[in-house]
């Protein structure tokens, strides 16, 4: 059966993808209120989203001249080093050719055509055509452009397979209570049982998820616990510069994590988080981000913490035998525009029980 719960947007995700591939300035095609949301909330991380808010009488007669003005204002008004121009439904059903606005704009600033709307039903879609237009700009290698189409793909099956997407509908939840499961960490932590903290986080979001890995440490600096977070030095401009501060941060807090996967391939990591976790054997396990990504083979007999930002994750969670299963709500707005950790709720509570 198809999904009859809301899924991501593939208009978005483009939207995010230029963010990530240095885009200054994004001009959705269409309608003011399109993406709205998620607009404002990539303008409070540093990229401007203007719109050529076309109206009724533009879906009938195209929108090639408002789309020409646009580009040319945001040029003169912002200085841009890149810019991208995204489609909409609008844009796709009247048959706009974005690349010819720009070139008919004149502008000087590098641009790229993003030929999308929100008629996939996966959001690595709009991903995929925000990428292949970058690769034939040179603004990302060939290799890249590979390596992106495969950490998508694994992204995809975990989410099929363990995730929101695993079913037509889940029931949003906002998993257990966290100073419950906050105490149960902390004795066992006290205990002298070995443990693993693990942040596997999907880019930006490791900003909050990293202090939960901190507060752990912070409650029970000797505990016998490994601690382990995906912050290796590659990916799209942005996703590195984000994992260099975060690593930065959690060493002047005290956390020297090993470094296993990097924060565009938390779908893909999970069997190298597997290994990983069987060669440590721990009693307990503190896994973040995206901890559905961990094939359930390799939490046999380990009692799990995990810590997602998604509702929808809980029941698979709990399915997959995770003890205890949390949800930090609303962490991605949270974590956008941010360029320091950010505590967390659970990390505060954790903190609370010293």
């Amino acid at each position: 059966m198809d999904y009859i719960q809301p899924r991501p947007s593939s208009i978005v995700a483009a939207l995010y993808t230029a963010r990530d591939l240095g885009v200054d300035v994004a001009i959705l095609h269409g309608p003011s209120g399109c993406s709205f949301k998620h607009a404002r909330l990539l303008e409070e991380d540093g990229m401007r989203v203007l719109t050529t808010s076309l109206a009724d009488n533009e879906f009938i007669f195209g929108g090639h001249d408002p789309l020409v003005r646009v580009l040319r204002y945001a040029q003169e008004t912002f200085s841009p080093r890149r810019m991208a121009v995204v489609g909409t439904c609008v844009s796709m059903i009247i048959g706009e050719d974005l690349q010819s606005a720009i070139h008919d704009a004149g502008v000087e600033t590098p641009a790229i055509a993003v030929d999308i709307h929100a008629g996939f039903r996966e959001n690595i879609d709009g991903v995929l055509a925000t990428l292949e237009p970058a690769a034939d700009a040179g603004w990302i290698s060939a290799d890249e452009l590979e390596r992106q189409r495969y950490l998508l793909a694994k992204a995809n099956e975990v989410e099929r397979l363990r995730g929101a997407a695993s079913r037509a509908y889940i029931e949003p939840e906002r998993g257990d209570l966290k100073h419950v499961a906050a105490k149960r960490l902390v004795e066992l932590a006290d205990s002298g049982a070995t443990g693993v903290a693990i942040m596997n986080a999907k880019k930006e979001t490791a900003y909050m998820f990293a202090d939960e890995l901190i507060a752990l440490h912070d409650a029970c600096p000797d505990a016998a616990v490994t601690y382990v977070a995906n912050l290796e030095d590659r990916g799209l401009p942005k996703v590195r510069e984000d994992a260099g501060r975060i690593l930065a941060g959690m060493r002047e807090r005290g956390v020297d994590p090993e470094l296993l996967g990097a924060l565009d391939e938390y779908g893909a990591n999970g069997t190298a988080i597997g290994e990983r976790l069987r060669e440590i054997n721990p009693d307990f396990a503190l896994i973040v981000g995206v901890p559905h990504a961990v094939p359930p083979e390799y939490t046999e007999g380990i009692e799990v913490f995990s810590i997602t930002n998604g509702p929808r994750q809980v029941a698979p969670l709990r399915e997959m035998g995770h003890r205890h299963v949390m949800v930090e709500i609303d962490l991605h707005p949270k974590t956008l525009g941010v360029r320091d950790i950010v505590a967390s709720e659970f990390g505060e509570v954790l903190r609370s029980m010293r």
